[in-house]
């Protein structure tokens, strides 16, 4: 074979870096896929308890201004296109409703087991991502992600103590 001409060349080179920017894309689309299934299950978690907390609200404070329910899974998650099943029936049995009658309730097990990790750390300055590596929640941003918002929460609550950028310890008794 002749030599490759530059312009043969320039496209050799453009076609590689479009594969290494579509594998890349495809990771980073993953990890989007799952932090958007978990925001979403938050978002209805947060969404039921403020319904419960409306109802048990006395008659006079919530007839000045009712708010009026949104149902954000419709905008953030397309329905299959197979489903038969009837939207109202979906929402009568959540997916963390199997877990919590269990026993086992699926919400705040991240919370529980970085305070377990604190507990055992005692007075190590640790980072988000050091937490993050020790409960196996260190495979991508989204999770890492999940621990610093959960750590900065541990924070606001006092249950852990922020002692420097990005450095906590436990919290004294």
């Amino acid at each position: 074979m002749g030599p490759v001409t530059p312009k043969a060349r320039n496209i050799e080179i453009t076609a590689e870096s479009l594969r290494e920017d579509l594998a890349r894309l495809e990771v980073q689309k993953q990890a989007l896929e799952r932090e958007l299934s978990a925001v979403t299950a938050h978002l209805d978690s947060v969404q039921r308890a403020l319904s419960a907390l409306q109802a048990l609200m006395p008659m006079a404070a919530s007839s000045s201004a009712a708010p009026v329910p949104v149902d954000v899974r419709a905008t953030a998650e397309p329905a299959p296109a197979d489903t038969t099943e009837d939207a109202d029936t979906s929402r009568e049995k959540p997916d963390h409703a199997e877990a919590e009658a269990d026993g086992e309730p699926k919400y705040g097990k991240l919370t529980e087991q970085i305070l377990k990790y604190f507990a055992e750390a005692a007075d190590t300055d640790v980072r988000a991502r050091d937490v993050a590596a020790a409960l196996g929640r260190d495979t991508d941003s989204g999770s890492i992600n999940a621990v610093r918002s959960t750590l900065d929460r541990l924070v606001g609550t006092s249950r852990i103590r922020r002692v420097g950028r990005g450095l906590y310890r436990a919290a004294k008794p």
